[in-house]
């Protein structure tokens, strides 16, 4: 199975590299992983509404164009369904039990996704009401994917 994690912006904080990057590597014997950063759009501090529709219009053509057709695409939003590390397993077995060997997680911006990567989503996921940096998302996302892995392969979790 391949999983992709597409995301806006270029990972910065050492920390989170190097969490993100322990964690690549013991999903490696499991599944294929693919990381996808496409730039964030260059954009002031505050900005009107119209102008963070704006934001998120051009992230989401940046994300979709990295993601491919056959993909089923998970939208990570706040307005999403919450799942437990169990259900995400769940999830994930029944996609590759359909033949659904691509699944593409998306972590939007500061801004957030774009309707048009919305759409494109077969399913949203939410981690919690809570708003957590679209980074240290990435940290927690790899972490219960791993964590949903060693689920399906009845193996401990080493924690």
């Amino acid at each position: 199975m391949l999983i992709q994690i597409a995301t806006i912006g270029k990972l910065k904080e050492k920390y989170l590299v190097q969490g993100i990057a322990e964690y690549a590597k013991r999903l490696g014997p499991y599944v294929k992983l693919q990381l996808t950063e496409v730039p964030d759009e260059k954009a002031p501090e505050t900005m009107s509404p119209a102008e963070e529709a704006q934001v998120r219009d051009r992230e989401g053509e940046r994300l979709l164009a990295q993601i491919k057709p056959d993909a089923h695409v998970i939208a990570l939003a706040l307005d999403g369904e919450l799942w437990s590390s169990e259900d995400l397993a769940v999830q994930l077995d029944k996609l590759a039990t359909y033949g659904k060997s691509h699944v593409a997680f998306v972590i939007g911006g500061s801004t957030g996704l774009s309707p048009a990567v919305l759409r494109r989503a077969q399913q949203k996921l939410s981690f919690g009401r809570m708003t957590l940096p679209h980074q240290l998302m990435r940290l927690v996302l790899i972490e219960q994917v791993y964590r949903a892995v060693k689920i399906n392969r009845g193996e401990p979790y080493h924690k």
